[in-house]
């Protein structure tokens, strides 16, 4: 289960990579209006989420007495280096805690302000959280990009060539159709070779 977990996270993180890719250093900083948030702060308030819920996540309360949330929303970084780095931070601590599930963890109950959860629970909630914000972050990535966006996903017009190249892919093999996602994945062979036999 864990490694199933790992995929999809792995999934979402991509996307923000390569929108990242994309992106001058300013663009981090850019916001549509006061009311709106920065690139940079959408990573902020990731990177903090995942630092609280899953440092010592199996002993400890998702909701840390040192976070401050508040502050999240509150551009702190000088640079593009300074807010990958909190991005990189963020999900290795994600990543260390999904490599600690097994059967045995599974359904134990852990705590998110005091709310009882199971791990499974904790991990579904979040795969609800960063995929919000990832889609905050290219959309935000895109809009600036305009017309100099490199897609993430199916080109526009391209659907037919694309279910084409899968059908050719995930043939049926002995009566038993490969493993195939659900997720619209982006033309990446990264991504792309995790679901070969």
């Amino acid at each position: 289960m864990k490694d199933l977990f790992i995929k999809r996270f792995e999934y979402y993180k991509m996307l923000g990579d390569k929108s990242f890719e994309q992106l001058l250093d300013e663009q981090f900083f850019w916001q549509f209006n006061e009311e709106s948030n920065s690139i940079a702060v959408i990573v902020k308030h990731v990177a903090g989420n995942m630092l609280s819920r899953w440092t010592n996540f199996l002993t400890e309360d998702g909701e840390k007495s040192w976070r401050n949330r508040d502050e999240e929303f509150v551009n702190t970084f000088q640079s593009k280096t300074e807010v990958l780095d909190d991005w990189e931070k963020g999900w290795s601590c994600l990543f260390d805690a999904l490599s600690q599930i097994n059967d045995e963890n599974l359904y134990s109950t852990i705590y998110i302000r005091n709310e009882a959860h199971s791990v499974i629970d904790a991990v579904f909630r979040q795969l609800a959280h960063y995929p919000y914000h990832i889609g905050q972050i290219v959309f935000i990535a895109k809009m600036m990009k305009n017309e100099d966006w490199k897609t993430l996903s199916i080109a526009r017009n391209k659907s037919q060539d694309f279910n084409s190249e899968m059908k050719d892919k995930f043939t049926k093999d002995e009566g038993e159709i490969q493993n195939s996602s659900s997720v619209c994945f982006a033309k990446s062979p990264d991504i792309r070779d995790d679901y070969k036999l």
